[in-house]
């Protein structure tokens, strides 16, 4: 069922989809990165603390055991200062080993991915304990990758320490017969040829396993096309949700236009396709204002509006037309509509026309 999904998952990540990887702690890292950086920090510890360390730490065990009646144990007090005094001797040989083990790891983890605080990977999680899918871990393909990586790491070690002793087994059998006092400088060189020839020998796979968690996380994050439909939707909003908001929106806004009408003071019509609703009042505005348009049906139910208020309704199709397309609702006619508005209002008012007039 997981390798179907995982078909069916055909398209790259979105940014928004790795975006949110990086924000959980999904991130690309290559374990073998990590053991690389422990395998170079104990070369570089080999090569430059353990001989000034050793010599150090020489003087000390020395005393010890040459004297060690110098070191009085009568009473707590001088077993304590004697603990502390190895105790210290020992932080100072072990303190530059750790911080260099620490700083090798670290430069490995940041060198990979920025640093980032993520609680949710520390929560408890059931499902790491679940026999269930320690099994599906254990021989899925990514359980059977890292048993590969395991088995090349076991073959490429072993090679190389057979490689190395069988080349300094004459040096071993000369130490029988050298001074004690150069053992130790002698297994630190084979130590070194050793841990060296790993490093230099898991490089390969350092680079390949870096591109394969890279590649096997983007991977992962590939997406199917209804889940990019579904993150477009959530980021753009859902078209029928807002064709919904829009027509919504529209129908409140021509029953706020439609209520206008009522303050009308005449209305141009066409006779049924269109419906200009024109207000004028000296005392308000210098030319009439289009307090309410439309057309067809909105057009009806604008006379509608205006036979119950008693507005008076003039039927000019050339003109009820024109002004419908020239000018919006709430806006003042335009100046070349002046004359042919002003000729009706003064009829209206000369003549008193009845609710409904034809005019030419």
């Amino acid at each position: 069922m997981a390798d179907n999904d995982q078909e069916s998952k055909t398209e790259e990540p979105t940014e928004k989809k790795v975006r949110d990887a990086i924000e959980r702690g999904k991130i690309p890292v290559s374990r073998e990165a990590s053991i690389f950086a422990s395998m170079a920090a104990l070369m570089a510890i080999q090569m430059f603390l353990i001989g000034q360390g050793v010599q150090q730490l020489t003087p000390t065990l020395r005393s010890f055991l040459d004297d060690p009646a110098g070191f009085p144990l009568g009473t707590g007090a001088d077993a304590l200062n004697l603990l502390t005094m190895v105790g210290l001797e020992a932080l100072r040989f072990l303190v530059p080993l750790v911080v260099i083990l620490a700083v090798f790891g670290l430069a490995a983890s940041l060198l990979q991915n920025a640093p980032s605080l993520v609680l949710d990977r520390i929560m408890p999680d059931l499902s790491r304990v679940s026999p269930l899918g320690g099994w599906s871990r254990l021989f899925g393909s990514q359980g059977l990758i890292e048993f590969g990586k395991s088995l090349f790491k076991l073959a490429t070690v072993t090679i190389v320490v057979a490689f190395v002793l069988r080349s300094s087994e004459a040096k071993a059998f000369e130490a029988m017969y050298t001074d004690p006092v150069a053992l130790p400088e002698m297994i630190l060189n084979i130590a070194m040829r050793i841990v060296s020839a790993i490093c230099i020998a898991t490089i390969v796979l350092v680079a390949v396993d870096l591109a394969w968690a890279r590649f096997h996380w983007r991977r992962e994050l590939r997406m199917t096309r209804q889940e990019i439909k579904d993150e477009h939707k959530q980021a753009e909003g859902d078209p029928l949700i807002k064709a919904r908001l829009r027509s919504l929106a529209r129908d409140r806004s021509r029953q706020r236009m439609i209520a206008s009408a009522s303050r009308a003071t005449l209305v141009i019509a066409n006779p049924t396709h269109f419906a200009i609703a024109l207000r004028y009042q000296r005392e308000e505005n210098p030319a009439p204002i289009v307090v309410a348009k439309g057309m067809d049906v909105i057009a009806l139910k604008i006379r509608e509006v205006a036979e119950q208020n008693r507005i008076p309704v003039i039927e000019n199709k050339a003109l009820a037309r024109a002004l419908y397309e020239a000018v919006q609702v709430d806006q003042v006619i335009p100046a070349e509509f002046f004359r042919p508005v002003a000729e009706i209002i003064y009829f209206l008012q000369s003549k008193q026309a009845p609710r409904t007039e034809k005019v030419q």
